[in-house]
């Protein structure tokens, strides 16, 4: 069971999150155009904070490919997660940077909040490397963060067609996650919002390992 957590944004925080054993470490980067975004600068330093085998995801809720192109040379992370709400970066889109970024591997996030979703989903088949199964509110530019929980039952029927790994997110934390694998069967967590401290966005240590721990011991053996 592949466990996930965003967002890092310190070294110390990476550090500490790859010394616990989480599979993949998320950071926000862009240009500001959305609350909390890092830096190129900073977000290779904490990239490069990172210890093998855990892996540096590095999470964008722009649709400016060229920009995600010419930062993702620059960062080299080991995934290349795309946020952006479905209307604004398709399928096609996606293509096209895989195009540009030859090997990379993409994470794509996909809304749950109907049916809709799961032709969503299906319209990634054969481009995204994993899909992560997300809360979603209409009126937003980008998929998730939301930090509550969407309809499992949609998230299970795409874990059963999805040829590829699929990352469930969306109001995750230690308390649930067991149950969340139970009933959807996805091939990893994610954690933000329920493994930050209270009233801030900094990382709760102490819920990281309890959230990672819950997910590796509600793995299907």
């Amino acid at each position: 069971m592949l466990t996930q957590v965003y967002e890092i944004s310190t070294i110390e925080e990476a550090s500490a999150v790859s010394a616990i054993g989480v599979d993949h470490i998320g950071v926000l980067v862009g240009d500001g155009r959305f609350p909390r975004e890092l830096p190129i600068s900073a977000a290779s330093e904490i990239g490069g904070a990172i210890v093998p085998p855990s892996k540096f995801s590095a999470l964008f809720l722009t649709c400016d490919l060229s920009l995600i192109a010419s930062w993702a040379r620059d960062l080299t992370p080991s995934i290349v997660h795309l946020g952006a709400s479905a209307e604004l970066l398709s399928p096609q889109d996606v293509a096209s940077l895989k195009r540009m970024l030859p090997g990379i591997v993409v994470m794509r996030s996909i809304p749950v909040f109907g049916e809709e979703s799961v032709a969503i989903a299906r319209s990634y088949v054969g481009i995204a490397d994993f899909l992560l199964l997300d809360s979603y509110r209409p009126t937003d530019k980008q998929i998730g963060a939301l930090g509550v929980t969407h309809d499992w039952g949609i998230s299970r029927r795409i874990v059963d067609l999805a040829p590829v790994p699929v990352v469930l997110a969306g109001g995750l934390g230690p308390d649930n996650v067991a149950e969340a694998i139970r009933t959807v069967r996805p091939a990893g967590v994610d954690s933000k919002t329920r493994t930050d401290q209270d009233g801030s966005h900094a990382k709760d240590l102490d819920r990281v390992r309890r959230f990672h721990e819950a997910a590796r011991a509600a793995a299907p053996s």
